[in-house]
């Protein structure tokens, strides 16, 4: 049986920051590389590159032959331990594509060993390109003179040798506490308890202080009562009156709180005002966030579900079974929504650590947030109820763990 060995690493320089991910395949008796992958993937975590870097190269080993048996190399022991079973992977982000790359081969057939990080030059220099092309806007490629060298030379030693003057790493490589502690049957670690909410959204003192998104669906507007599609490439609707009262109400709401230190909203006009009105209840200016708008529904825009159903049955059908597919005309996908959420999440993480920050949006991106920090399936989105004008809030450790305080809160609302 044909044997692989499987190099991967990934970085995020600022973690969360740009980052990207490298991964080497060779064959185990000759040396030979037979393939090298690399990407940049914008603002993710180191932990989050490093599984992204496993399941390329897993992908890459799969594609060349299926029934190969694999020995993953990696110097990320947050990485190789939880995929050998011996620590619990508790972090959102991680756990799907630790799933996922579970997934490609039977467990039978593939090894993790942990390697020191001179070890695993090739792979770390390939990740460093590809942050590096990222930051210029550019796709990664493989130099042709390089992969032609390496499979010329016909030995690792070859391949060890092009890399050794591989660029000093330069991105941080930080795997927090919590997330390597060893699996234990029957015993719950600190970070898996429900953390002790304080008044107004308070943090936990013993997990430190989080950054904590209040996320506020914005008013009503003409369209909202009708439960027609709304989003991001439609009319761009005001708000109505009833719209009005209620962004009146919730920044009444949010002033007996006292906790909102900074407010964000979406670009489009129903959020815009919906924050202009708390703003000035409360005192604040409001930010402008592009990536909190709504999702483009493209051809739907404007029209009711039923509406939708009739005209473009297929179209609709495909969009509800796969969160890859996208509506008619166009429009962005839910896996679109979600990666564009995911990278405004990580950078509002990493700019207000510490503070209560109040994220003013739509239905699709606060589903979504929550989606994420439950580490819920795509297809729970169908699932949740979200009223206008309506508060959650999510709470972002700095372990990288999330703790859903509130959810369709629409007490503020009533008389």
């Amino acid at each position: 049986m044909r044997e692989f060995i499987v190099e991967a690493d990934g970085g995020s320089r600022g973690n969360p920051g740009p980052a990207g991910y490298g991964a080497v395949v060779t064959d185990a008796a000759t040396g030979e590389i037979l393939a090298e992958e690399a990407e940049y993937l914008g603002v993710v975590t180191n932990n989050v590159a490093e599984y992204r870097g496993l399941l390329a190269g897993l992908r890459a080993a799969h594609a060349l032959d299926p029934t190969a048996t694999v020995r993953v190399r990696m110097d990320s022991k947050l990485v190789v331990e939880q995929m050998s079973g011996r620590w619990k992977i508790k972090h959102p982000d991680m756990k799907p594509l630790a799933t996922q790359s579970r997934s490609i081969f039977p467990p039978d057939q593939v090894t993790y060993e942990w390697i020191p990080r001179e070890q695993n030059k090739h792979a770390d220099r390939l990740a460093n390109e590809a942050m590096d092309a990222g930051a210029k806007g550019e796709p990664w490629s493989p130099p042709a003179s390089r992969a032609a060298a390496a499979v010329a030379a016909g030995s690792r030693a070859a391949g060890a040798a092009r890399v050794g003057a591989a660029a000093p790493r330069s991105e941080q490589r930080l795997e927090t506490v919590d997330e390597q502690q060893p699996s234990s049957a029957g015993a719950e670690t600190p970070d898996e308890q429900q953390p002790s909410s304080a008044p107004g959204w308070g943090s936990a003192p013993d997990l430190g202080a989080p950054a904590t998104f209040v996320l506020l669906r914005h008013g009503e507007t003409p369209l909202t009562p009708q439960k027609r599609f709304s989003g991001s490439g439609g009319t761009n609707p005001s708000l109505s009156e009833a719209g009005r009262e209620q962004a009146r109400r919730v920044a009444e709401a949010l002033a007996r709180r006292g906790t909102i230190q900074t407010i964000l909203a979406s670009p489009l006009t129903r959020t815009r005002e919906t924050a202009g009105v708390v703003a000035a209840r409360l005192g604040l200016d409001v930010t402008i966030e592009d990536g909190l708008r709504e999702t483009d529904f493209g051809a739907w825009e404007g029209l009711t579900f039923g509406e939708v159903r009739d005209r473009y049955p297929d179209d609709l059908n495909a969009w509800l079974a796969d969160p890859e597919a996208h509506p008619t005309g166009g429009g962005e996908s839910f896996a679109e929504t979600a990666a564009r959420l995911a990278v405004t999440r990580d950078k509002l993480i990493a700019a207000y650590a510490g503070r209560t920050v109040l994220l003013v949006t739509h239905v699709t991106p606060i589903k979504t947030l929550i989606r994420l920090a439950l580490g819920a399936p795509p297809e729970s989105l169908f699932r949740m109820e979200l009223s206008a004008a309506s508060l959650s809030a999510v709470a972002y450790y700095a372990d990288g763990n999330a703790s859903v305080r509130l959810f369709n809160d629409t007490s503020h609302l009533r008389p």
